[in-house]
């Protein structure tokens, strides 16, 4: 059984031993894919059309509408249910209806995955170096398998440190951190505009990347000298991209099996709980536990 490895793996497997025999069929990605994004599962772009930011790429009636509220929206239908459940019901006594509004900061469970869900390590994993208490953000559910990154690992180099040219661009993005995003060899890219009150998302109306949630998108080495295009002409700031080596893939079903076994659990959250300023903080394991444990979404 072959694994596909990132050039950054030696700084996280110091050992290869660190993968116990038998946890070997559920960690991710261990089956490796030919593309994670193949080209008949994405869109083509040209150098040409994808740079070219002032029209915006028509809306394409295939995909699901990312509509600003709706993750809010059922996260505050999740809130009136958990409150709306007494921890100590008392017979006859009427249940009054929770107010039905979330504050910034929410996470709560989900029963499967989605595009923009996050893959929490349970405790079956520890010992298994690379998975062990990880955040995963799932970027996308295509028909090829799941893809995500791992967004809780930090960094331990620069892009210029790596000597790889597939992430920078002029060296727009040569001191930029790069992340460990998972095991399977692939360059993304992470990039969530501040907002700004008054301005369209140059990022959204561009077409340029997929979104993943309101506000954040991700693009692969294929899309990078778009990115350093944009930056160039001042739609997104260079911090707002967050740069990863490898990713974390499933094939189709393989997920779905691992979450059956207990090895993740789902979570939705907000914007404000995973955005780019999320990448790298070690804490983050522990933050989104602790929201989506409270009986209340917050």
């Amino acid at each position: 059984m072959m694994m596909a490895l990132t050039s950054m793996d030696a700084c996280f497997l110091n050992k290869p031993k660190s993968f116990p025999i038998k946890t070997l069929e559920i960690i991710p990605s261990i089956k490796p894919r030919i593309s994670i994004f193949s080209n008949n599962t994405r869109k083509k772009r040209s150098s040409l059309s994808c740079c070219h930011l002032g029209s915006p790429v028509p809306e394409d009636d295939s995909k699901p509408s990312m509509d600003a509220d709706w993750r809010s929206f059922r996260a505050r239908l999740v809130a009136g249910e958990l409150a709306s459940r007494p921890e100590d019901p008392v017979a006859g006594e009427d249940n009054l209806s929770p107010p039905d509004t979330v504050g910034d900061k929410w996470a709560h469970p989900l029963h499967e995955p989605e595009r923009g869900c996050l893959l929490i390590a349970t405790d079956k994993l520890d010992g298994v170096h690379i998975f062990e208490r990880t955040v995963i953000l799932v970027l996308s559910m295509g028909p090829v398998g799941p893809t995500g990154i791992i967004m809780n690992r930090p960094s331990l180099m620069s892009i210029k440190e790596t000597r790889s040219t597939a992430l920078d661009v002029a060296g727009i993005f040569s001191d930029m951190p790069l992340f460990f995003g998972g095991p399977v060899e692939e360059g993304l890219f992470l990039v969530g505009p501040e907002p700004k009150k008054g301005t369209e998302d140059g990022v959204e109306k561009s077409g340029v990347f997929e979104e993943v949630m309101k506000g954040l998108y991700y693009g692969t080495k294929e899309s990078v000298g778009c990115a350093g295009e944009m930056v160039k002409r001042k739609v997104v700031k260079a911090g707002d991209f967050r740069f990863f080596d490898g990713c974390c893939g499933w094939e189709k079903d393989q997920l779905k099996g691992e979450i059956r076994a207990g090895y993740w659990r789902v979570a939705a959250c907000s914007p404000t709980v995973i955005g780019v300023n999320a990448v790298g903080t070690a804490e983050l394991w522990e933050e989104i536990l602790g929201l989506m444990d409270q009986r209340k979404v917050r």
